[in-house]
C-alpha cells in the first residue's frame, strides 16, 4: 500500500514530522522525502541528533537548498560531524532553514543501527513545532535475544521487565513502541504512528501482523507495516 495511503498527513502540506526509534528511520525519512518532492513540494530533511551524510542533495547554504527545491529534489541539512555523519544545526538556525518548506522530516533519535530500542533520558529530541511522530522498529529483531538487537539494553529490559537473554515477542515490541517510556515518549498530543519496518520476509511479516494487532487492541495506536528494496535503504 502506498505510503500516502498509510500515512494520511503526507497528503497535506505544513507538517513537521519527527522519526524516533530504530530499524529504518533514515530509509523511511528519505522515502517520504522522495514521495513529497515528486509532488512538487519543497521538502527539507534534517536531524536533531545525527544522521549519515547523504550522497546527494546535501545543502550547505540556503541558496543550495533552494537550488535543490527548484530542481524538484528534496534538500538535506546538517553540520558535518565525525564518521561521515551530519549533526543538528543550532535550533534558531534550523528554524531559518525550515522556513518555506512544505514539509520538514526530522530524524530525532539514534540507535546505532540496531533494530529496536528504548530511549535514554535525553532522547528523543523532538522540536516543539513537530506535529507528527513516527516510532520505527525493525522486524528483524523479532524472536531474537534483546541483548543482540536492542539499543539502550538496560532501559529496554527495565521497561519490559525482561532479561537481556529474553527473546523479543510481539507483545514486547508493541510495548516498546507504545509506552510513554518507549516510542511514545514526549509525544504528548501529537499525531502518532508505530512503523513496523523490515517486513520483507513471510516470517517477519507474520511477526509484524501479530504486533499490529496488539498495538491496535491493547494500546489504540495507529500503525503501518513497511518494507523497502535494497536500493531504497539508507
Amino acid at each position: 500500500m502506498p505510503l500516502e495511503m498509510q500515512l494520511p498527513f503526507l497528503n497535506t502540506k505544513g507538517h513537521i514530522v519527527s522519526l524516533v526509534g530504530s530499524g529504518g528511520k533514515t530509509t523511511l525519512m528519505y522515502a517520504m522525502a522522495r514521495l513529497c518532492a515528486a509532488k512538487g513540494w519543497r521538502v527539507l530533511a534534517t536531524t536533531t541528533t545525527h544522521i549519515q551524510q547523504p550522497k546527494v542533495f546535501w545543502a550547505q547554504t540556503i541558496k543550495e537548498r533552494n537550488t535543490h527545491w527548484n530542481a524538484g529534489n528534496y534538500a538535506v541539512v546538517g553540520l558535518p560531524a565525525e564518521n561521515g555523519k551530519l549533526k543538528s544545526l543550532p535550533p534558531d538556525q534550523l528554524r531559518r532553514w525550515m522556513a518555506g518548506a512544505d514539509i520538514v522530516l526530522i530524524e530525532a533519535d539514534g540507535a546505532k543501527r540496531l533494530p529496536c530500542k528504548a530511549p535514554a533520558e535525553h532522547e528523543p529530541v523532538i522540536l516543539p513545532e513537530s506535529d507528527v511522530v513516527l516510532a520505527v522498529a525493525g522486524l528483524s529483531a523479532g524472536e531474537q535475544p534483546l541483548k543482540e538487537v536492542c539499543f539502550r539494553l538496560e532501559k529496554a529490559c527495565n521497561l519490559l521487565e525482561a532479561t537481556p537473554e529474553a527473546l523479543l515477542t510481539p507483545p514486547m515490541l508493541a510495548k516498546l513502541l507504545a509506552s510513554d517510556a518507549g516510542g511514545h515518549k514526549n509525544v504528548n498530543d501529537r499525531e502518532f504512528y508505530a512503523v513496523l519496518n523490515q517486513a520483507d520476509t513471510p516470517q517477519r511479516r507474520k511477526f509484524g501482523e501479530k504486533t499490529q494487532k496488539i498495538l491496535q487492541e491493547k494500546y489504540a495506536v495507529r500503525y503501518i507495516l513497511t518494507a523497502f528494496e535494497e536500493g531504497e535503504r539508507a
